[in-house]
């Protein structure tokens, strides 16, 4: 995966929840063009909220994976549900909370919460911002394989790629 918007598990129950954390940066590329300054009116870096939403899919992903030990190419298959009231601004912290519904073989599905804490109000602490459903695919066990489905996949897992590696041993988890 070439963008990652989580930056590190900080917790994990395995097959039941985990925790991960963004630390929004000015140093990132998209806040640049979600809002530059027009004429008479400053600038607005912003998190979209499309962007908040693909960190708790990496969050969500992360949890499935790992209750296989990463054997699966886990994909997004359908946001049934989301709620997210606002963007995320530089120098704020998104945590991102998966909680298992379902898993099997062929897929799983969780509930996500969002929360935020924002640079001017750390005695307020993590503020909820978000809810999501969404559901995943595990694709060589929904798919069949080449033959069943008529795809053919790559045997290495491309979803889960070296970046991703990288982040999750920074965590405590490894990949087999």
């Amino acid at each position: 995966m070439r963008w990652m918007w989580i930056d590190r598990v900080v917790e994990i129950e395995p097959r039941k929840r985990l925790v991960a954390v963004k630390n929004v940066s000015m140093a990132e590329e998209h806040l640049h063009d979600h809002f530059p300054a027009e004429p008479g009116l400053p600038a607005l870096p912003v998190m979209p909220a499309s962007l908040i939403l693909e960190g708790m899919a990496q969050t969500g992903g992360v949890l499935v994976g790992q209750a296989e030990e990463f054997r699966y190419k886990i994909v997004l298959g359908k946001v049934s549900k989301y709620e997210i009231r606002r963007e995320a601004t530089p120098g704020c912290v998104l945590r991102y909370t998966a909680t298992v519904l379902r898993m099997d073989e062929q897929g799983s599905s969780i509930a996500g919460h969002i929360a935020l804490l924002e640079p001017t109000r750390l005695r307020d602490g993590f503020v909820e911002i978000g809810t999501v459903e969404m559901m995943f695919s595990h694709l060589d066990g929904s798919m069949g394989g080449a033959g069943v489905s008529g795809v053919d996949f790559p045997e290495h897992n491309f979803v889960f790629g070296e970046a991703f590696r990288t982040m999750l041993s920074g965590s405590g988890i490894t990949i087999s």
